[in-house]
């Protein structure tokens, strides 16, 4: 995940909601870097961050708000584990950049040519035509975990599934424009310390080696997600919580191997990843960091699980996504994330730390202060019912949200496990 204005302008905080529907207007057309026009409400001098928007939740604020609240803070990626056709309407013509994802228990029939180039023309050729920005299809996620479901119908069916996407985003034109990939969690590296001693797990090799020939002929990238938190909770004793944090450590950690000294965790995972890759032969798939974040609250036996860190771990790390930092195996090439996640989903299975990798309460509330300023308005009566509008009764090519804006302006105030 990636970052945030400067790193003098790092940190997450929201104004109070005001009363004074006039006097909160006001706050927005000075402070939020939001550009109005008659045709759409565009970000304005984005960050380098994605964020990942799950869904897992009662509570969260509807997908018009949630546009206000991404833009206000000048973020411009989302990655989201669906098509949510409520979501990618809201964010028409703001140019937002979506990763959109087909889910687990859709896979295996996306093998079928038929029903791949059917979920496309539903899920995002609409939307691409009324001027959404999708670049990205995922095909599952976390497919190969270790320790998972282990379903190998499932695993057996991602590349067929990918491969059919692909010719299907080909046979409607939009090959070369939508790329097609998966996530893995990082459990599917067999080593991963050196990094430079990275390889996959011999269990997903069968699999990896076709996988990583796809996405070098369609130059798509390899997504992986990366979470230090889980090797400072296993080892608290033995992991230097400076080095997970990206705090300054001055001894850091020397790859034996190649010279190159890390100071953070995460940056030594995306290199041992690369390392595997390389080591299958493949030298021009780029690797982006599909998921990363920490939590705010755990269980008992989940140490480190506090604002205090999660805040520190958001921070630095959207310093260095915005100094274009890259790795020392690839300097030249800065790190592209996506934070998990934007809010906390309070009906997430698993242990607690799972309902709380939130950057935000569903209420707009920042969890913790990272130096990002945003805006959650308040759902508006004629606004609520405009965003709404089905995508037949648009402009083509235009944008509602424009007029929706303008709205909120004018009318008197009446929402881990991590495999979504």
């Amino acid at each position: 995940m990636a970052t945030a204005g400067r790193p003098s302008r790092t940190a997450l905080s929201l104004p109070a909601p005001s009363c004074n529907l006039a006097a909160a207007c006001c706050f927005v057309l000075l402070v939020v870097p939001i550009l109005l026009t008659d045709q759409q409400v565009a970000v304005a001098e984005s960050l380098s961050i994605g964020v990942n928007y799950g869904q897992i939740a009662s509570n969260l604020p509807s997908p018009e708000q949630v546009s206000w609240l991404l833009r206000s803070m000048r973020i411009s990626k989302v990655k989201l584990y669906d098509a949510d056709p409520n979501v990618l309407r809201a964010f028409l013509g703001t140019g937002v950049e979506f990763v959109v994802g087909i889910g687990n228990e859709y896979v295996p029939a996306m093998v079928s040519p038929a029903a791949a180039q059917a979920w496309l023309q539903q899920h995002v050729v609409p939307y691409l035509r009324a001027g959404a920005r999708i670049t990205c299809v995922t095909v599952g996620n976390e497919v190969f975990k270790q320790g998972g479901s282990n379903d190998t119908v499932l695993q057996a069916a991602v590349l067929p599934a990918m491969q059919s996407v692909h010719r299907a985003l080909g046979a409607l034109g939009l090959q070369g424009r939508v790329n097609v990939t998966t996530a893995h969690s990082l459990d599917i590296m067999g080593v991963s310390f050196p990094p430079s001693a990275g390889a996959f797990h011999p269990a997903a090799l069968a699999h990896l080696q076709p996988f990583l020939g796809f996405l070098s002929a369609t130059r798509a990238p390899f997504l992986i997600n990366c979470y230090p938190y889980f090797a400072y909770k296993d080892d608290p004793a033995r992991v230097p919580l400076d080095y997970v944090l990206f705090r300054p450590n001055a001894a850091g950690v020397v790859d034996a191997r190649t010279g190159l000294r890390y100071d953070n965790m995460l940056y030594a995972q995306v290199d041992a990843v690369y390392a595997a890759i390389q080591g299958l032969g493949y030298t021009d798939v780029e690797v982006k960091v599909s998921e990363t974040g920490w939590p705010s609250r755990g269980d008992a036996d989940e140490p480190g699980a506090t604002p205090e860190y999660a805040g520190t771990y958001i921070r630095n790390l959207l310093q260095r996504i915005e100094m274009k930092q890259g790795t020392p195996l690839r300097p030249a090439t800065p790190v592209d994330v996506y934070v998990f996640a934007l809010f906390n989903e309070n009906l997430k299975p698993g242990p607690a730390s799972e309902r709380n990798y939130g950057l935000f309460y569903p209420n707009g509330t920042p969890v913790y202060n990272v130096g990002l300023h945003g805006y959650l308005p308040p759902m508006l009566v004629s606004s609520s019912t405009a965003a709404r509008q089905t995508l037949s009764e648009m402009p083509s090519g235009m944008a509602r949200l424009g007029m929706v804006a303008r709205n909120r302006f004018s009318t008197t105030e009446k929402g881990g496990c991590r495999n979504q």
